[in-house]
Order: C-alpha cells, then sequence, then structure tokens
C-alpha cells in the first residue's frame, strides 16, 4: 500500500472542499470522508498493482531502492506473499468504484467521464502508461489533480467550476513533477524493463528542465485563477511554499547525476506537494 505516500490524496481532496467552502455551499462532511475512502483506496490500488507488476516482471529485483522509490522492497523479501498485493490492489480498485457509484446515483452522470477516467489510470498505469513517455508524465498529475479536485468539488456540490479547474492545476504540476523526479534514479532499470518515461525518451538534462517548467506552472496557475476572477486573492496563500520550490529545483539541478544528492531534493519534493494544496485551501477557507 505504501503507507508513508497516503497523505497525498487528503491534500489534494482538501483543495476541492475548500473549493465548494468559497462557494457557498454547505460542507457535508460525511460525503467528503466518503469521498476520501474512495480517493486513498485509488491510491492503495496503483500502488500495490505496481508493486505487484514490478515484482512479477522482475524489476524490483534490480531496482536500487529510495524512501521515494524503488516500491517499498515487501515482495522481493516475502515472494510467497505476492498474490496479496494483487487482491489488496483489486479489492482497493473494488472499494474506489462502488464509492463512485454511489456518487453518480446521487449526482448525475457528468460525474462518470472522471470516475472512468480514474479507473482506468490505476488499471493502465504499471503495463500501458509507464511505456509512454507523455501519459506517464501527464497521468500522475491528471490522477492526483483535476480527477482528485474536480471529483471532489462535483460530488460535494453537483457541479464543476471554472475555481475547481485552476486550483486543481496545481497538484496536477506538482504531482507529475512528484513522478519525474521519482524516476531519476530508476532510470536504467527501467529502460532495461521497457519503460519509457521522459527521462529514458530524452535525457535526465531534459528531465530537469521539465520538472522546473512544472513547478513554475504549479504556482503560476492559482497566479492565473486570481487574474482571471475565478479564485479569490486568497488562493495566493499557496505561493507562501514558492521559496522550498526554488530550494529544491536548485538541488535537483546540482545533484540529479548523483543519488546521495538528489535524495534530500526528492524529500523536499514530498513536502511541497502536501504543504501547496494545503495552504492553498487554506486561503480558501479564510477569503
Amino acid at each position: 500500500m505504501r503507507p508513508n505516500f497516503l497523505l497525498l490524496p487528503p491534500a489534494c481532496l482538501v483543495l476541492g472542499l475548500a473549493v465548494v467552502h468559497w462557494r457557498g455551499f454547505v460542507l457535508d462532511w460525511v460525503r467528503f470522508f466518503l469521498v476520501l475512502a474512495g480517493a486513498v483506496a485509488a491510491h492503495v490500488a496503483v500502488n500495490a498493482l505496481n508493486e505487484y507488476a514490478d515484482f512479477r516482471s522482475g524489476l524490483d529485483l534490480v531496482t536500487t531502492k529510495t524512501p521515494f522509490s524503488g516500491g517499498t522492497g515487501t515482495l522481493p523479501k516475502y515472494p510467497d506473499k505476492a498474490h496479496w498485493a494483487l487482491i489488496v490492489g483489486l479489492a482497493a480498485l473494488g472499494v474506489t468504484a462502488a464509492v463512485g457509484l454511489y456518487f453518480v446515483f446521487l449526482r448525475g452522470w457528468l460525474l462518470l467521464p472522471l470516475g472512468l477516467a480514474g479507473l482506468l489510470c490505476i488499471v493502465a498505469y504499471t503495463p500501458f502508461l509507464t511505456r509512454h513517455w507523455l501519459l506517464c508524465l501527464l497521468a500522475p498529475g491528471i490522477g492526483f489533480g483535476p480527477l482528485m479536485v474536480l471529483g471532489t468539488e462535483f460530488c460535494l456540490s453537483g457541479s464543476y467550476s471554472w475555481a475547481g479547474f485552476a486550483a486543481s492545476l496545481t497538484p496536477f504540476f506538482l504531482v507529475s513533477d512528484l513522478l519525474l523526479l521519482n524516476q531519476f534514479p530508476d532510470r536504467e532499470p527501467d529502460r532495461e524493463f521497457g519503460r519509457n518515461h521522459l527521462i529514458i525518451r530524452t535525457s535526465p538534462k531534459h528531465g530537469v528542465a521539465v520538472y522546473g517548467l512544472f513547478l513554475l506552472g504549479a504556482f503560476l496557475a492559482p497566479v492565473g485563477g486570481w487574474l482571471g476572477g475565478v479564485l479569490p486573492a486568497g488562493a495566493l496563500l499557496g505561493l507562501a511554499a514558492a521559496p522550498l520550490a526554488l530550494w529544491t529545483f536548485r538541488g535537483v539541478r546540482r545533484g540529479f547525476e548523483e543519488l546521495p544528492r538528489l535524495l534530500p531534493s526528492m524529500a523536499r519534493n514530498v513536502v511541497l506537494n502536501l504543504a501547496t494544496p494545503v495552504l492553498m485551501a487554506a486561503g480558501l477557507f479564510l477569503a
């Protein structure tokens, strides 16, 4: 399940919750926690299915494990437990689908495209999306950005808004960057086993450049939403994380070729992914 990574769905969903509050809807906490359960289950599903697939292919056996990449290392130690990873992944996928269907019946079919896209991302991520550099780059951000933030907004309000879309762009860029950075230590084993992410398709230097552009996009999104009149000035509280982003980018640019030097930046990148949407959400609640 990779439980140490499961703080990411709450950080993204609270941003959707804040958009709903700012739009003037009464918050239904029971339904919010039901949405949260579905989102966490979705993250568990993609983690467990990825763990199972990478063990079965042999990739986990040759990947250098870090606290942020390379899997948990559980299945190489306990290969007879591999079927449990598959069971957990499929069970979590079922929970996500059940929660989604409940809200489709409650709120209407306009939720269905987001739900189906989310399920497709979970199932296709490891066997298919990781073999196409652009899909591999964008899919994580789409899942945790527009799908989770807009999905939360629709489940709690029954409608979408430009505010929700603008807010969702920040986790879109950040989470895509999160997976991109975590691919640096794995690039050679990934290449050997048929992966085709951006760093393999181009080069690590190009990966650093895209990482920087996506960081810029994450902080321009609330500014653009505010200037466009769809987000309040409170959303700009997310810019408080910009110094951390700059520090992280400088560390990545200087240390991307050496894993010991890259690891501190990978840790800061995780904090950045959690703190920025939470700060934006706090600003929306205060607006």
